[in-house]
């Protein structure tokens, strides 16, 4: 009680900052200076309070999913499909933490639900959200387990459990070593339900109910059917094969644009023009790239960012934004557009892993597999071990050493279509072989609703 009475006093203390940060944030993503005291417990312009219903045993439950970002929403889709099927009438109170996040949810909403965003980890914000919306269960996707969060619904009565929960090692290390603050957080969890046996061991370690192992439900996802098949067709009219860099990190595009230059250097600009039958390519491209480069940057912030950069290196760039009936001709494709990235995949012969280069811990693999994408990682997956793992053990990904291994070994596959295939098909069998999960956690939130509501 004591430490979490300290790390309160930090977390009331952190509010001014708290608000500069959304401030700065908002100037490249307005999303982040809208509704900005719905993170300290005040929702005017949230719900009509008078028709919230109050939960309990009358009614339909009220279910409180928590997504912080957008891979995390994206998941939710998934698992929200099942549950309504398991909870008719059901009404959600949807929290995120990022403008991705919040913007990819509004799709997930139905008459009645609401979405804010999460509480800011203080008693006063904590206690205001759960008075306000009064949920009958909560579930935070998974890794959000917050002191304060988890303390307040255990004082109310909410059952709070963590649901695809995963914990890298890194994580558990760090969780080690605040074990002070994050023990009884894990401990106050009602029920967790973890991705692997290895995320399951580490969560128990530190004091959670583990009550199953159920997979991913991310492998319960469909690729968006009308956007996958543009970006196939598109494909099909490259001319060439699409090397994708998914989902890249900052300083992980110069690494990219340090391979392109020391293997594919540009040609001079006026021998290119001077020999544009040898050096140049119909549009006046001069990069000898033996593929289409497409970029899609992990946050939009960083859209502009990436662009400039490879515009700055010599490279022409065309941007999703800026493109008519079919993308336009150019070295660099910047894929600068928010929920296409099925579009981007169909688009895509092969796929760099991004934030596996840099010490970021890697993406979801997942959608790309989906997708019947090949994935070349990098060294650093400590944040998808698990599915990471299961992609190469199914012959759908490979581990590489370090980004120029990766791209020679996505560009020699992309190269070679006996290779090509066989990894396409594993990437779509890695999917079917694991789904379930979903259908499975939503069963299992519906029996914790018969047990706990009053």
């Amino acid at each position: 009680m004591i430490t979490r009475a300290l790390y309160s006093l930090l977390t009331y203390a952190a509010q001014p900052w708290v608000r500069r940060k959304l401030a700065r944030r908002a100037q490249v993503e307005p999303l982040y200076g809208q509704w900005v005291e719905e993170r300290f417990g005040h929702y005017a312009d949230a719900v009509d309070l008078a028709s919230w219903p109050a939960g309990g045993a009358s009614g339909a439950p009220v279910v409180w999913l928590h997504a912080v970002s957008l891979g995390e929403t994206r998941a939710a889709a998934v698992l929200l499909a099942r549950l309504r099927e398991a909870l008719p009438g059901m009404r959600l109170v949807l929290t995120h933490g990022t403008a991705t996040g919040r913007e990819a949810g509004k799709a997930l909403l139905q008459p009645g639900d609401v979405q804010v965003w999460q509480p800011w980890d203080t008693p006063t914000a904590v206690g205001r959200f759960l008075a306000r919306f009064r949920p009958d269960v909560g579930l935070l996707m998974e890794t959000e387990v917050w002191p304060n969060l988890v303390a307040g619904c255990a004082q109310r009565g909410v059952p709070l459990c963590l649901v695809n929960a995963r914990m890298s090692d890194k994580t558990y290390q760090e969780s080690l070593r605040l074990r002070w603050l994050a023990g009884p957080a894990y401990r106050g969890l009602h029920a967790v339900w973890a991705q692997s046996e290895a995320d399951a061991q580490r969560l128990s370690s530190l004091g959670a109910t583990v009550q199953g192992v159920l997979g991913n439900f991310k492998f319960d996802a469909t690729p968006d059917a009308a956007l996958l098949a543009q970006g196939r067709a598109w494909r099909a009219g490259a001319g060439r094969p699409v090397l994708m860099f998914a989902s890249s990190r900052e300083g992980e595009e110069q690494m990219l644009l340090d391979v392109l230059k020391e293997k594919w250097p540009l040609a001079p600009a006026e021998y290119a023009l001077a020999a544009p039958e040898t050096i140049a390519n119909q549009s006046g491209q001069r990069t000898g790239l033996p593929f289409q480069l497409l970029v899609v940057p992990r946050h939009p912030q960083r859209f502009a960012e990436v662009a400039q950069l490879f515009a700055d290196a010599g490279y022409t760039v065309a941007r999703r934004s800026q493109w008519g009936e079919a993308p336009e001709t150019a070295d660099v494709w910047v894929g600068d557009s928010l929920g296409e990235m099925a579009l981007y995949f169909g688009l895509a012969h092969v796929a760099l892993l991004g934030g596996s280069f840099a010490p970021l811990g890697g993406q979801n693999l997942i959608e790309a597999a989906a997708c019947g994408v090949p994935v070349f990682m990098g060294p650093h997956l400590f944040n998808f071990t698990e599915a990471s793992t299961l992609a190469a053990e199914a012959g759908a990904a490979l581990r590489c050493e370090n980004i120029a291994h990766a791209v020679a070994e996505a560009a020699a596959t992309a190269g070679d279509t006996a290779r090509l295939q066989g990894m396409q098909d594993a990437a779509l069998g890695l999917g079917a072989a694991h789904r379930g999960a979903a259908e499975k956690t939503a069963t299992e939130v519906a029996a914790v609703l018969r047990r706990t509501r009053r």
